[in-house]
């Protein structure tokens, strides 16, 4: 039985979860600290498995158990009140499972990280720099709701507002797990501010979502980076400071150039400068792994593919349509306020089929 295959692959994770406590108990393991983060990290995703498994198990013996009261028992009220909660657990068990075998299923290692957000206005002009403005404002706000940080990195506005592009690092639990689903080719269509006879144009703003690597995640040699200083600027290129605080770091064997000028400090920039073009270099390799995610999956809910065309915010009609899932809501002006968890959490959900789907297949 289904249930009996369940609770049989947790008992197997009790004993890794005690190996686990194990190291994490010796002393010894502080001085790899790689190996420390790799352990605790491994700790933490086993907790709600084995949480949920006793869960799931308490309920399987309280159902055996109550099927043995009606086979066995001659009292009528025990037999009903057994009958009453066979009842009951036939109706939860069957989420309860789904929901383990969602935990078995390895997530995506870097669904608990920080992300890098990237918004560039791409085909339209100047609307395409206003629409990329408008997508931070709904980022920001989405993020000030969720209690995360965000923190501009780098950005160049467009000539009559918004942003030609705009970089910032979201800091919070779990935030790249749930904002990788935004990355891809943001549409709009509406009638631009710059227009005069009233039409309705379409343009475009690209958004990417990238994982921020950790300290561990990859080794960078201080001879591979040439670090460049100069002085920020301003909307129309005008200097922000007098002073050289601006970084721009080219890393030598990829060509990879990342800059920050947010901060007054040059320490600060290039401490953020660092960080970004530690993420960059890591992502190089992570998009390996989307891409071989994608091949097995159909919808490619989640991939590397940044080029697809996955939303439309049609102003005309009210109306935000994800192509990817075929979701549609008719109250723009909210969703654009911030209120995007609604279809985060349908996007979510596809993906959670496709992953429950994929191992069943395998």
């Amino acid at each position: 039985m289904s249930e009996n295959n369940l609770i049989t692959k947790i008992e197997g994770l009790k004993h890794k979860y005690a190996q686990l406590q194990e190291q994490l108990a010796n002393p010894d393991l502080m001085n790899d600290m790689k190996k420390f983060v790799q352990v605790n990290k491994e700790y933490k995703e086993l907790s709600p498995i084995l949480e949920a498994g006793a869960k799931y198990k308490r309920m399987v013996d309280d159902y055996d158990a109550a099927k043995d009261i009606i086979d066995n028992e001659k009292d009528e009220d025990l037999r009903e009140m057994a009958k009453d909660e066979i009842a009951t657990l036939e109706e939860s068990l069957p989420k309860m499972e789904e929901e383990i075998k969602l935990l078995l299923i390895p997530a995506d290692p870097q669904d608990s990280k920080n992300a890098i957000l990237e918004i560039r206005g791409g085909a339209g002009g100047d609307e395409a720099s206003i629409f990329a403005g408008d997508l931070f404002r709904m980022y920001a706000k989405y993020c000030e709701k969720r209690g995360w940080k965000m923190e501009i990195t780098s950005q160049s506005e467009g000539a009559v507002g918004g942003f030609k592009e705009v970089i910032c690092k979201v800091k919070g639990d779990g935030v790249y797990g749930v904002l990788k689903y935004e990355s891809g080719v943001h549409r709009v269509q509406r009638v631009p501010q710059t227009e005069t006879q009233g039409r309705v144009h379409t343009s475009a703003a690209s958004v990417a979502v990238l994982p921020e690597a950790d300290e561990f995640d990859i080794e960078l040699n201080e001879k591979d980076i040439r670090k460049d200083t100069f002085c920020s600027s301003g909307p129309g290129g005008q200097s922000v400071n007098t002073t050289y605080s601006a970084i721009r770091l080219t890393h030598i064997p990829t060509g990879l150039v990342v800059q920050c000028q947010d901060e007054k400090s040059q320490l600060k920039n290039y401490a953020a400068a660092l960080a970004e073009l530690r993420t960059r270099l890591y992502n190089m390799e992570y998009e390996k792994y989307l891409n071989e995610i994608s091949a097995k999956r159909k919808t490619m809910v989640s991939t590397g593919d940044r080029s697809a065309k996955i939303r439309t915010y049609n102003y005309p009609q009210s109306r935000v349509t994800d192509h990817r899932i075929n979701w549609t809501m008719y109250n723009l002006p909210v969703f654009m306020d911030g209120e995007i968890q609604e279809v985060i959490d349908q996007l979510q959900i596809a993906e959670n089929a496709e992953r429950l789907k994929v191992s069943e297949e395998d």
